[in-house]
């Protein structure tokens, strides 16, 4: 394997660990405060790209579709959240699980309905279709862009969660609940924020994702169930295991795919093994939180 090859597969694996770190810090946020797993987030995923194709379509501007398409799956997220999901608080961890699993198998149904079983194509925008010469290879400027976007989104969050009073709470809901309850803090509508923001993320992921993997409806099958893993890996509702987890799963999963290319989805589960093995509540997780 020549260094450039090496190099160039390290990339690839930045851009895939972007989409899962994106994917895991959304159901992170959901389950750390909420104590929601939520099965729906492929699927929110899979729209996200459906309506980056939409709104692309409508306006002609890429640049359009990647601010609003998140967005729309953000306001829809917050539907999910206020009309299904909130009913169930407080029962066994199951009911909202198995909740959004159905949503998710309505959600992939209801977009074959309108847009058809056939896959479909999302071009980047024409800035960044040509590939750039790094020095020691060469590579596609969107896939750098999708780098450079998953960091910028990561930052903005940082600050949202540091700075401000609304993300003050949020950290502060996610380990005592009952006594920001009791400093007559409404956790309703945070969590109703909370729930808007990582499906928002899934939504950002779809659209970054669709120019690079198509776009068709069972694309949030499989990438569901990697970004739980890096969840898992990373540690159960912690935002910086999401981050390390996603780079490390992106990482394993593009090397393995250039080396032996059938193991790749299978390094992925050993990964999970082996850190579990070791540190079962995950790299950065903390013990008793399914509980």
């Amino acid at each position: 394997m020549s260094a450039s090859a090496l190099a160039a597969q390290l990339f690839t694996g930045l851009v895939l660990g972007g989409l899962f770190v994106l994917l895991a810090i959304g159901l992170s946020l959901i389950f750390g405060l909420l104590t929601v797993v939520n099965f729906a987030h492929g699927s929110l995923y899979m729209l996200g790209a459906y309506f980056g194709f939409f709104l692309l379509g409508l306006t002609g501007s890429f640049w359009v579709a990647l601010a609003l398409a998140p967005l729309m799956v953000g306001v829809f997220g917050l539907l999910v959240e206020r009309f299904l999901v909130r009913r169930l608080y407080g029962r066994s961890i199951d009911d909202p699980l198995l909740l959004t699993f159905g949503l998710s198998l309505v959600l992939v149904e209801a977009v074959k309905l309108v847009w058809g079983k056939v896959g479909l194509t999302l071009d980047p925008p024409r800035e960044l279709g040509a590939a750039v010469n790094l020095g020691f290879m060469t590579f596609p400027v969107y896939r750098l862009f999708v780098i450079a976007v998953t960091a910028l989104v990561l930052l903005a969050l940082w600050l949202f969660l540091e700075r401000t009073n609304v993300g003050l709470v949020i950290r502060a809901g996610s380990r005592d609940p009952l006594m920001v309850r009791a400093l007559g803090i409404d956790l309703g509508r945070i969590w109703l924020v909370v729930f808007g923001i990582g499906t928002g993320l899934a939504g950002l992921a779809g659209i970054l994702a669709g120019p690079m993997r198509g776009v068709y409806a069972e694309m949030g099958v499989t990438i569901v169930i990697e970004s739980f893993v890096v969840v898992v890996v990373g540690g159960m509702g912690s935002l910086v295991g999401a981050i390390v987890a996603g780079v490390l799963i992106g990482e394993v999963v593009s090397l393995t795919t250039f080396v032996a290319p059938k193991l790749a989805e299978i390094m992925v589960f050993v990964v999970m093994a082996l850190v579990l093995l070791v540190r079962p509540s995950g790299l950065f997780g903390e013990a008793g939180l399914l509980e």
